[in-house]
C-alpha cells in the first residue's frame, strides 16, 4: 500500500487539522460550510478517509502536539525514534505541559532548515523501523506544511534517499515574498484580488457581476482584469497616466465591492485585513481571512482595526481540540497529563530562517526546490490545491507560479492544479472534502 506522511503548517501547528478535518478514519463535525456547530463537539466516521487508498502517518513537528526532544537514554519519554533530537511520536511520560528548559532545548528545531531535517530524519527512521522502504511514498502538507512538502521533494530524495511517488501540496505558502505586500511591489495585491472579488460576489457586494455569470467565471474575469489592467497601475503608479489609473481603480473597486474613493486613496492596494473588516461593516459583520465566504458578528464594529474572531481560525479550534483529545484520551485510552498542543504561538513567534547566508538575503521560497525535485524524479506526481476563498494563501498565487516554473511537457503532465469551494481548510466543507477525497483516489490510483 502507498504510505503518506502528513503535516500541517503554522509554523507551530500540529497535524490535527488534516487528521480530523480531511484524511483520518474519524473526523470532527462542522456545519455544511465549515463553521463550528453548537457544543458539545463529537467525532464521526469519516466517509472520505484516505485510508481507502493509502496508509497515513501524521507528523506533529517538535513543539506541537505531544512531540518534543528526548534524551539519549529515553528519559524524556518513548518516541518513534530513539536518540538525542528525535521527535517523540507518542505521549510517553506524565509531566504536564513543558518547562522553559524544554522550550530552550527544542527551539533548535524552530528553524526552516532544521525543521525540514527533523522531518527527513523521522521519515527515514520510520521507513526503517516499520520496513516500508518498498512502499510508494507520498508527502502531504497544508499551508506552511505545503511549503514543507515542496521543499521535501528535493531534500528527501537528494539527501535522505527517499524516493517519492507523489506530493500533495494543500493551501501552500510557496514564496514568502508574496505574503507581505508593500507600497513598492505589485504581485501580493494581484494574488489576493480575485479572492476578494469572489467574496464580494458571494456577499452580493460586487458591482461587476454579470447576469447569469457563475462564480468561477466571474473570478476568472477578475483575475484577468488584475493581470492585464490593475498590475500596470500597481507596478508604476502615476507613470501609467492619471486618467487611465483612475479608470482602472474605479473598476477594481467595483469588482471587490468597496467604495471607489477608498480604493483610489489606497492606490489599489487593499489589505486583506481592511477588506474583511469593511465589506459588510454596515451590517456589523466581518469576513474571515481564511475563508472570506464566511461572516461573523464583529464584536468591535466601532473600531477601525480588524480584531474580531476569525470564523475559521478561531471558531474551529475548539472543535479540533475536543476531537483530538477525545480520540487520543477516550477512544485510544492514552493516559497522560501533558497537553496536546494544537497550535503553538511560541513556536510560531520563535521561528527563524536559518538558510540565509547574508542579512539581505530575502528570496525564501519552495518553488525552486519543487522544480528541482521534479527534475530529480520524473516519475513523481505533484498535486497543488487551494480553497478559492482563502485570502491568507490565495489560490491565484499558485496559478501564476505554476506557469512560471518552466516545466517540460512531460513535467507538466505530472502536475495537477485544482481549487475547491471553501477557504484555507476547504475540506471542512462537506462537498469539498468529498470532492477532494475522490480526486485523491484518482491521483493515487493513477
Amino acid at each position: 500500500r502507498p504510505l503518506t506522511f502528513v503535516f500541517n503548517g503554522g509554523p507551530g501547528a500540529s497535524s490535527v487539522y488534516l487528521h480530523l478535518g480531511a484524511m483520518g478514519p474519524r473526523r470532527a463535525q462542522f456545519t455544511e460550510q465549515g463553521l463550528a456547530p453548537a457544543p458539545p463537539y463529537t467525532l464521526t466516521d469519516n466517509e472520505s478517509t484516505w485510508l481507502e487508498f493509502t496508509d497515513l502517518v501524521f507528523i506533529d513537528p517538535i513543539g506541537t502536539g505531544f512531540s518534543r526532544m528526548i534524551d539519549d537514554d529515553g528519559s524524556g519519554g518513548s518516541g518513534a525514534g530513539g536518540g538525542s533530537g528525535s521527535a517523540a511520536g507518542s505521549a510517553g511520560g506524565s509531566a504536564p505541559g513543558s518547562s522553559k528548559d524544554d522550550e530552550a532545548e527544542t527551539s533548535e528545531y524552530w528553524q526552516l532548515k532544521r525543521d525540514l531535517e527533523s522531518l527527513g530524519e523521522f521519515i527515514r527512521k520510520y521507513l526503517s523501523r516499520f520496513h516500508r522502504w518498498d512502499s510508494p511514498i507520498y508527502v502531504a502538507g497544508e499551508s506552511y506544511g505545503g511549503f514543507r512538502a515542496a521543499k521535501l521533494t528535493k531534500l528527501l530524495q537528494q539527501d535522505y534517499g527517499v524516493g517519492l511517488a507523489g506530493a500533495v501540496i494543500i493551501s501552500p505558502a510557496m514564496e514568502f515574498t508574496l505574503l507581505d505586500g508593500s507600497d513598492y511591489d505589485a504581485l501580493p495585491w494581484i494574488d489576493t484580488f480575485p479572492t476578494m472579488a469572489g467574496a464580494a460576489w458571494g456577499h452580493g457586494k460586487s458591482r461587476k457581476k454579470k447576469a447569469g455569470e457563475g462564480l468561477r467565471d466571474f473570478m476568472t474575469r477578475a483575475s484577468e482584469f488584475a493581470v492585464k489592467e490593475l498590475l500596470p497601475v500597481l507596478a508604476v503608479g502615476d507613470l501609467y497616466g492619471e486618467d487611465k489609473k483612475e479608470r482602472v481603480l474605479r473598476q477594481a473597486a467595483d469588482f471587490i465591492g468597496l467604495d471607489r474613493d477608498v480604493v483610489k486613496i489606497k492606490n489599489g492596494r487593499v489589505s486583506i485585513d481592511y477588506f474583511v473588516k469593511n465589506l459588510l461593516r454596515e451590517q456589523r459583520m466581518h469576513l474571515g481571512l481564511y475563508d472570506a465566504s464566511l461572516k461573523v458578528s464583529d464584536p468591535y464594529s466601532d473600531r477601525d482595526s480588524y480584531s474580531g474572531p476569525d470564523p475559521t481560525l478561531h471558531h474551529v479550534e475548539r472543535v479540533f481540540a475536543a476531537g483530538i483529545n477525545t480520540q487520543l484520551r477516550k477512544a485510544i485510552g492514552l493516559e497522560t497529563e501533558r497537553d496536546y498542543n494544537l497550535l503553538s504561538l511560541t513556536v510560531n513567534k520563535g521561528w527563524k530562517i536559518d538558510t540565509r547566508e547574508h542579512a539581505l538575503d530575502s528570496q525564501v521560497g519552495a518553488t525552486d526546490d519543487l522544480r528541482y525535485g521534479m527534475s530529480l524524479n520524473p516519475h513523481m506526481k505533484v498535486y497543488i490545491c487551494h480553497g478559492i476563498f482563502d485570502l491568507v494563501t490565495p489560490y491565484f498565487a499558485a496559478e501564476r507560479i505554476t506557469h512560471l516554473m518552466k516545466l517540460t511537457a512531460e513535467q507538466q503532465r505530472m502536475l495537477t492544479v485544482k481549487h475547491y469551494d471553501g477557504g484555507h481548510m476547504f475540506y471542512t466543507w462537506d462537498s469539498s472534502r468529498a470532492e477532494f477525497a475522490a480526486d485523491m483516489r484518482g491521483f493515487y490510483g493513477a
